[in-house]
C-alpha cells in the first residue's frame, strides 16, 4: 500500500496497517538545500529541489507543496515582510485601517497571479515525479484570510457590522474555492484549509461567521473529487466540535490540544484526525530520543488500529528543525518493533544514572554485552544473543557473554553508559560493534580476535 492509498484510507476511516506520516514541510525545505526562506519561496526550481530532498530524507506518505498562508493575501494587495528563515508576514491590510480598498475592488486570484503559478507548476512537477505520494494543497482559511485583508478590525466588526463581515467571509470563501480548484487540477489529492485564527474566537462566533464558509468550501472540495483537511493551531479545543460540523474529512491540530480529546470528538463525527507531534520542544529543540517518545505517545493514543489517525507536526516545520529528528519519524512509523523498544524505555533516559565503566575493560577476558529488549519475548533479541554466545563458544573462559534487558534498571543503566542507541546491539569491551542487525558469527569472531590481540 503506497502513501497515497494509506492516507486516503485513513481519511475515510478505513482499516490501515499503520498510521500515515505527513511532515508539514514549508520553508524547512529551504534549509535542506542550503538557501533562505525568501529565495526558496520565490523560486519554482528551488521549491522543487527542496521538496524532493524532503521526500527523499523523510519518506513521507504525503507532503504539502507549500506552506505559505500569505500567498493569497499578497495577490489581494497585502504587503509582506520577508524573512530568511520563516514564511513572510502580512504588514498591511487593504480593507482595514490605513487601507485604500473596498471589497468591491478585490478580484478572485487567477491561477497565474503572483506566486500562485509557480507553486502550481511545482505541484505538477511533483505529481509527475511522485505518483504514489499524496500531495497536499494548502490554502489560507477564510477567517485567517479575512484577518489578512482587514486586520484586527474584523473582531470589532463582528459586533458592530455583522453584514460586512459576512460579505468579507463570502468573498474569502470564493478565494478558497478557486485555490482548491487550481490545486486539484494541478494534481493535489488533499486540500487543507489552514485557518489558525479560528483559535481566537469562541464557538458562537465560529458558528456564525466561519461555519458557513468552511462548510461550503469542504463541500466544494468533495465535488472536485479530493479529500479535505481543516488545519488549526493554538488552543482551539473549544472549537473542535464546531470544526467537525463543517464536515471536513480530517482535522489536524498541534500539541496545545490533547490528542485523545481530538480523537474522541472527531471520530464521533466520522472525521479523521492528525497531529500533534510537538513542534518546538521536541522536533526543533529535542533530540532523536525525545522524538521517538513523542511519536510512540501519539501512536498509543491513536490506538492499535490507528483508525483515522495521521502522524504529523502541529504546524509547518521550523526552518532549523534538525533533519535527524524528522528522518526518525519516517523510520519509526514503519517499524513496530522499534516502537516497542521505545515503549520499554523509561520516560527520560537522561535521569538514569549510567553505570561506571571506567574499570570495565580487563586484561584477561573479552566482555560481550548484548543490549536487548528481552531475548525471551523478542525474536530479534533472542537471535542476536544466540549469535553472540555461539561466536564465543570456541574461546572458552576468554570471552564472557552477558545480556542486558532494558526492561530492567540495570539494562537501561548499561545502555546509557555504553552509548547504545539501537536495540538490540552487541557491545564488545565497552564499544558498540553491532547494532540492530544480527551479524554473521564469523564477523563477531573476527571482532573478538581483534579485541584479544589488544590484550597481549
Amino acid at each position: 500500500m503506497n502513501g497515497k492509498e494509506i492516507l486516503k484510507k485513513a481519511y475515510s476511516l478505513e482499516p490501515i496497517p499503520r498510521a500515515p506520516w505527513v511532515p508539514f514541510v514549508g520553508v524547512h525545505a529551504a534549509q535542506l538545500i542550503h538557501t533562505d526562506a525568501e529565495t526558496y519561496l520565490r523560486s519554482e526550481d528551488l521549491m522543487t529541489q527542496g521538496l524532493n530532498e524532503a521526500i527523499r530524507l523523510y519518506q513521507p506518505d504525503g507532503i504539502p507543496v507549500a506552506f505559505d498562508l500569505q500567498l493569497e493575501a499578497e495577490v489581494l494587495g497585502c504587503d509582506l515582510v520577508w524573512s530568511k528563515d520563516n514564511p513572510p508576514s502580512v504588514s498591511s491590510h487593504p480593507l482595514g485601517e490605513g487601507g485604500d480598498k473596498k471589497l468591491s475592488d478585490l478580484s478572485i486570484p487567477k491561477a497565474t497571479d503572483g506566486r500562485i503559478g509557480k507553486i502550481l507548476n511545482v505541484t505538477r512537477t511533483l505529481r509527475q515525479q511522485h505518483p504514489d505520494l499524496a500531495l497536499y494543497g494548502l490554502i489560507t482559511g477564510p477567517f485567517t484570510l479575512a484577518l489578512h485583508l482587514c486586520g484586527t478590525d474584523i473582531f470589532m466588526k463582528m459586533f458592530t457590522d455583522e453584514s460586512e463581515v459576512h460579505d468579507i467571509m463570502a468573498f474569502c470563501t470564493k478565494v478558497c474555492k478557486a485555490m482548491s480548484q487550481y490545486y486539484v487540477e494541478a494534481g493535489c489529492d488533499i486540500i487543507a484549509v489552514v485557518d489558525p485564527m479560528c483559535s481566537q474566537i469562541g464557538p458562537d462566533q465560529f458558528e456564525q461567521f466561519v461555519t458557513p464558509s468552511c462548510k461550503d468550501t469542504f463541500s466544494y472540495i468533495k465535488q472536485l473529487g479530493a479529500y479535505s483537511s481543516f488545519f488549526v493551531c493554538g488552543q482551539a479545543q473549544h472549537n473542535i466540535e464546531e470544526m467537525c460540523k463543517c464536515l471536513p474529512n480530517n482535522i489536524s491540530i498541534d500539541e496545545n490540544i490533547p490528542l485523545d480529546y481530538v480523537r474522541d470528538t472527531c471520530l464521533s463525527h466520522g472525521v479523521s484526525y492528525g497531529g500533534n507531534l510537538k513542534l518546538t520542544v521536541v522536533l526543533l529543540m529535542g533530540d532523536i530520543d525525545d522524538t521517538r517518545r513523542n511519536i510512540v505517545e501519539c501512536l498509543d493514543i491513536a490506538g492499535k488500529d490507528y483508525k483515522g489517525y495521521i502522524l504529523s507536526p502541529g504546524c509547518d516545520l521550523a526552518y532549523a528543525t534538525p533533519v535527524a529528528n524528522l528522518v526518525e519519524c519516517g523510520k519509526l512509523i514503519k517499524d513496530t518493533y522499534q516502537q516497542d523498544i521505545v515503549r520499554a524505555l523509561p520516560e527520560k533516559i537522561p535521569h538514569i544514572k549510567p553505570l561506571d565503566l571506567s574499570t570495565y575493560v580487563t586484561k584477561d577476558v573479552v566482555k560481550i554485552d548484548c543490549v536487548t529488549l528481552d531475548s525471551v519475548a523478542c525474536a530479534a533479541c533472542q537471535y542476536m544473543v544466540e549469535a553472540a554466545r555461539r561466536a564465543a563458544e570456541p574461546y572458552g573462559e576468554k570471552v564472557i557473554v552477558k545480556e542486558h534487558s532494558i526492561k530492567r534498571q540495570e539494562g537501561v543503566e548499561f545502555m546509557v553508559a555504553a552509548g547504545v542507541k539501537s536495540i538490540p546491539s552487541i557491545v564488545i569491551d565497552g564499544e558498540v560493534k553491532f547494532k540492530s542487525n544480527i551479524p554473521p558469527i564469523q564477523e563477531i569472531r573476527a571482532t573478538i580476535d581483534l579485541a584479544l590481540s589488544k590484550k597481549k
